[in-house]
């Protein structure tokens, strides 16, 4: 196929030399409408291209194939057999993906340390989850995602289970062999479903970790705005062979997503398609030699450690890493990732991917260059002379691998949708939770819905909450109180 071609930024060009006249949505009538304070900071060009899909950008019966012809090209660049486009993040297509898998009250194996977007399949679903256990550090107290012998005990257990679900590479660029989880899935006649949100990029450089098409899954999810160049809630979901009926996947996803979609989603999410067959691996080579550098750098700043395969991965661990994860350790300063991301942010501008209880983690992409490595090491380099500033941070409980793990007592759906009631965090042990309770980033519920909370898992969301841990799906995010069913 022809990756010079960019269908659907082509159409928009086509709409705009047209010269044609919207008596359809959105309202503003490409910016015409808006308000001009909107537009000094938004743009004239955001709202000139903010049109409709159908009647706008192809016409009503869409006749000229535009999506279609994007999404064939977007499968052709990573190999798939299909792609579909999704304007609303990973956080749907990865629902489509469940919903297309297991059915109400069917069982699903997944990796526990799932995104809080697969726990709502689950709730949507009415699916009954068989947890799979994540390969959990107790010394850097790191969950890595599920092996394969892990999920081929699940599948001994469950052979009824309708297929699986691992989350590769993690927000903190960790990988399991997917290859290895694939053979085990496809042993059992089962589907794989691959979360790889944060992997939009690694189909297109030998040396970064390898695919989830690659490693024989059914169907992956990424999210082409994390690692990519497209805009915040453009995502794709690929699919090969014929273990997921393809129509049945359109449908689910149909389901759920927006009879709106954005232009300005798509256009991006084609763009950077074209991007990556014409320049992707040069593009990751030079970010790869960029993020070994910026490795270097930072490791030799006294008190700083940046955790690489020697930490992460090995046996028990992790099989692969993603370098362009920049994780630091900052735990020897007795301060936490939450005081120190503040600090940065505060002082130098900078925004780091995430922070948890004794790192922090800078994401690097195609997109970094020397100016914005050198404002990341130099403003780490400053956090360590004003490091005693930061101190004493309070403690964060986490509790050890048998204290993260909750008993599911009942199903994530009947729990969350079932009658509830608040009761305060000290009385809480005991009951069955009827809320997420998901530190985010990276947003892998700590306790979710039908789970029996314990208090070492109380302790360590409350002492979290007091340290700087953001906890925005609970209802009370101070943690004061917890929603529970109700007795």
């Amino acid at each position: 196929m022809d990756h010079a071609k960019a269908p659907v930024l082509d159409a928009l060009a086509a709409y705009h030399a047209g010269r044609q006249t919207p008596f359809t949505p959105p309202g503003h009538k490409q910016g015409r409408g808006a308000d001009p304070r909107v537009r000094a900071v938004l743009g004239e060009d955001v709202f000139r291209s903010d049109v409709l899909a159908i009647s706008g950008l192809d016409d009503r019966t869409s006749s000229h194939g535009v999506l279609e012809h994007a999404q064939r090209l977007m499968a052709d660049a990573v190999g798939a057999d299909r792609t579909f486009f999704s304007t609303c993040g990973s956080s749907l297509s990865v629902k489509a993906a469940m919903l297309s898998v297991a059915g109400p009250h069917e069982k699903l194996l997944v990796g526990r340390d799932a995104h809080k977007s697969v726990v709502s399949g689950l709730i949507l679903a009415g699916i009954r989850p068989v947890w799979v256990e994540p390969q959990f550090d107790p010394r850097l107290r790191l969950a890595h995602p599920p092996n394969a012998a892990a999920f081929e005990a699940a599948f001994e257990r469950h052979p009824d289970a309708r297929g699986a679900l691992v989350t590769s590479p993690t927000p903190y660029g960790t990988c399991t062999d997917l290859t290895a989880v694939a053979d085990v899935c496809h042993a059992a006649g089962r589907p794989l479903i691959v979360d790889e949100a944060w992997g939009a990029h690694l189909p297109f450089h030998p040396d970064l970790p390898r695919w989830a098409m690659d490693a024989g899954a059914d169907v992956c999810v990424t999210s082409v705005h994390k690692m990519g160049s497209g805009l915040e809630q453009g995502s794709v979901f690929h699919l090969q062979g014929g273990r997921v009926d393809p129509e049945v996947l359109r449908a689910r996803a149909d389901l759920l997503d927006t009879t709106s979609p954005s232009v300005l989603l798509y256009a991006a999410m084609d763009g950077w398609r074209r991007q990556m067959a014409e320049h992707g691996k040069d593009l990751y080579g030079r970010a790869l030699e960029l993020a070994a550098s910026v490795r270097e750098r930072i490791e030799a700043i006294e008190g700083l450690h940046v955790h690489g395969r020697g930490d992460f991965c090995g046996p028990g661990l992790a099989a692969d890493l993603d370098p362009l994860q920049v994780v630091v350790d900052i735990s020897p300063f007795g301060t936490t990732g939450y005081r120190a991301a503040d600090w940065l942010r505060e002082h130098h501008g900078v925004n780091l991917h995430l922070a948890d209880h004794r790192r922090v983690s800078a994401q690097l992409t195609h997109a970094d260059d020397e100016h914005s490595a050198g404002t990341l090491v130099n403003a780490l380099r400053d956090l360590t002379t004003h490091a005693a500033g930061l101190r004493p941070a309070p403690a964060v409980d986490v509790p050890d691998p048998a204290g993260l793990r909750l008993e599911q007592a009942a199903l994530p759906r009947d729990a969350f949708f079932g009658p509830a009631e608040h009761v305060p965090w000290e009385e809480a042990a005991g009951r069955v939770a009827a809320e997420m309770l998901t530190p985010y980033p990276p947003g892998i519920p700590a306790a979710l819905p039908g789970e029996r909370l314990t208090e070492e898992i109380l302790r360590y969301l409350r002492s979290g909450a007091e340290a700087g841990m953001v906890l925005p799906d609970a209802a009370d995010p101070a943690l004061n109180t917890i929603r529970v069913a109700a007795r």
